[in-house]
């Protein structure tokens, strides 16, 4: 069994985009997507605020390297990771939406908790 989906893209491709996802998310507070997708850009999104709880100057180059913007970094480490001090993990939701009317496929909203 693999450790990531594949979603049905190549390595580059979907990388980019979960990394896309995960800067939206951090920046907006919550997205709309694919449950699959979903599901991937919590476990990302989930590092992040981890690494930003951590709080040290190698947690944020890690999340640097991974985030595009770098203002969204700066709120990470700044507003959105000492919200989560006391919590330890689970720092986002989904929420099931249903089918999306042009294929069906099942959507969510991903939102921080």
């Amino acid at each position: 069994m693999a450790w990531q989906r594949k979603l049905g893209r190549p390595t580059a491709h979907r990388k980019a985009m979960l990394r896309n996802q995960v800067t939206s998310l951090l920046r907006e507070g919550r997205i709309e997507t694919t449950i699959t997708r979903a599901k991937e850009t919590r476990r990302m999104a989930e590092k992040m605020i981890t690494f930003g709880k951590k709080g040290d100057l190698a947690s944020r180059r890690r999340a640097l390297a991974y985030i595009y913007d770098e203002d969204v970094v700066t709120k990470l480490f700044a507003e959105i990771a000492p919200k989560y001090s006391e919590r330890n993990g689970g720092y986002t939701r989904i929420l099931k939406l249903g089918p999306r009317r042009g294929d069906a496929a099942e959507m969510a909203i991903v939102e921080l908790v």
